[in-house]
């Protein structure tokens, strides 16, 4: 039976690296070719470690007015929307999960419903209703929808807040607490590992987005970073400058990458706790 252990251990242990490898490989070959010159992209044997090294690619990147614009708008996007919709999307689900509401099971049904709905069904009736107020060409059809909350949070942090009992709620509004300060000083606390952890797969969701700031967004200094990229890549990729293509998305993968690993603690524990209490 050891033996069989054994076996079986090393097999998963094989299969889970070949994976990685292959998931990682990208990556690696992506921040190696940033560091290449033109012709280093198309040496064969291909190089895994560039020979000579150059941040060329980085240098010239720089000199580009339009990528320090997509940074500074992709950043003012993704901290707005995911730190004021994190605080409406935690109040929303306390509302849902303790407050006596009439008809609130329905209501929570009608928003679950909305995920159903695909993107593109609603893409044109948006993007017109934003065309008749005047926001077309600007931040705020990316910014404002998203400070109303996020379904899928509300939807995760109700389900987290079920599993707190009740007394709590009511032991504090006998004491004279009102809802804000109930969820503010009790709930809120109780709830930040959950919060923390749909905080930082909202804001990588929000960073990575490439199809609403394609959409709304005309004018290239109001481009989000994702948007830029695909920009270079249309207008580099003919020259065969694939280096400055992949500096650009290596600038890109920097702070989500920095997020992972400084709160992938979280992100694990989300993803157990949404298994358990789910």
């Amino acid at each position: 039976m050891m033996k069989k252990k054994n076996i079986t251990n090393i097999l998963i242990v094989l299969i889970l690296s070949i994976g990685a490898i292959i998931m990682v490989g990208p990556l690696l070959w992506m921040i190696s070719t940033s560091l290449k010159n033109k012709e280093g992209v198309f040496q064969l044997p291909p190089q895994w470690i560039p020979d000579p090294i150059t941040v060329d690619a980085y240098k010239r990147l720089i000199e580009l007015d339009t990528l320090f614009d997509g940074v500074k708008n992709t950043i003012i996007v993704s901290l707005s929307v995911t730190i004021i919709g994190t605080l409406t999307s935690s109040m929303a689900a306390f509302s849902f999960a303790k407050l006596k509401l009439p008809y609130k099971n329905v209501l929570f049904l009608i928003l679950l419903s909305a995920i159903m709905v695909p993107y593109p069904a609603v893409m044109i009736p948006q993007f017109m209703m934003f065309s008749k107020i005047g926001w077309i060409d600007s931040l705020l059809p990316l910014i404002v929808p998203g400070l109303f909350g996020n379904i899928t949070m509300i939807f995760f942090l109700r389900q987290y807040l079920s599993n707190i009992p009740d007394s709590i709620v009511e032991a504090a509004k006998i004491d004279g607490a009102s809802y804000l300060t109930i969820f503010s000083k009790l709930i809120f606390p109780l709830i930040k590992p959950a919060v923390a952890a749909q905080f930082i797969l909202w804001f990588m969701g929000v960073w990575n987005d490439y199809l609403a700031p394609l959409i709304y967004l005309n004018t290239p200094r109001k481009q989000t970073l994702q948007v830029v990229i695909a920009n270079l890549n249309a207008a580099y990729a003919i020259q065969t400058d694939y280096p400055l293509i992949m500096a650009a998305s290596v600038i890109s993968l920097i702070p989500v990458l920095v997020v992972f690993i400084v709160f992938q603690k979280q992100i694990i524990e989300s993803i157990a706790i949404s298994g358990v209490k789910g």
